[in-house]
């Protein structure tokens, strides 16, 4: 009896186990092996290593354009390229070159010429070029004093430009300056040893900064109270045809 008890129970589990393998292999996906499972630390890396996708800096070493380490939940804003430095400013609206604020053109920052001229007659031109580092402007007139003269040659009217002149590095500007009627109706003619050039500032007759002696041929240069000048011109020709 007991052993055909035995039989009986054995049939059934036997029964019940093909029913589960068959009702496995009807579901359509078949018996999958799922591998081996990660240990701990092998997990954590594997999630620290994978992207976030959201963009959201992580806690480990991202890579973008450059790159940044972060670290305990942190991370460095990305670098991208090289870094530029910006110019620091001298006080006068940026730094030197051409692109800076402009400043005046004077005695300090320009070298001056005079060159005495038999066309137009009894004329005379003045030179003036920008040895410095930033663009300048030449305002107004040239005031002139030969030697210890006591007046100041009022400028031609019909020169004044449309727009101030203007000098970039190593550029020059001109003014024309009539010496003598060329009919003698001047009066209280001499000869000049010695001249000063003054720079104006931005409003009439305001000081313009450092004034300049430009050298003067040995025989010295003859003016009468004819003595004008031009406003100051961008172009040579321009500081001649008046």
């Amino acid at each position: 009896m007991r052993t055909a008890r035995r039989v009986r129970l054995l049939a059934a589990a036997g029964t019940a186990v093909a029913a589960l393998a068959l009702t496995a292999c009807q579901n359509g996906t078949g018996t999958r092996d799922e591998g081996a499972s990660l240990p701990p630390s092998a997990a954590t890396a594997s999630t620290a290593s994978t992207p976030d996708p959201s963009g959201t800096p992580g806690g480990g070493t991202g890579t973008g354009t450059g790159t940044a380490t972060g670290g305990g939940g942190s991370s460095a804003a990305p670098v991208s390229g090289t870094a530029t430095k910006t110019p620091k400013s001298n006080g006068n609206g940026g730094g030197s070159g051409s692109g800076s604020a402009a400043v005046l053109c004077n005695g300090s920052n320009t070298a001056v010429t005079v060159q005495p001229l038999s066309r137009p007659l009894n004329h005379m031109l003045i030179t003036v070029r920008n040895t410095g580092t930033r663009t300048c402007h030449l305002t107004y007139y040239p005031v002139l004093r030969f030697d210890e003269m006591q007046w100041v040659p009022r400028p031609a009217e019909e020169t004044h430009p449309q727009a101030v002149t203007t000098l970039a590095p190593g550029e020059s500007g001109y003014a024309g300056v009539l010496l003598s009627a060329a009919d003698g109706s001047g009066d209280g003619g001499t000869t000049g040893r010695r001249l000063t050039v003054a720079f104006q500032g931005t409003t009439p007759n305001s000081d313009g900064g450092a004034s300049a002696t430009p050298s003067l041929p040995a025989k010295g240069m003859y003016y009468d109270s004819s003595l004008q000048v031009t406003y100051w011109q961008q172009d040579r020709g321009d500081a001649l045809d008046w």
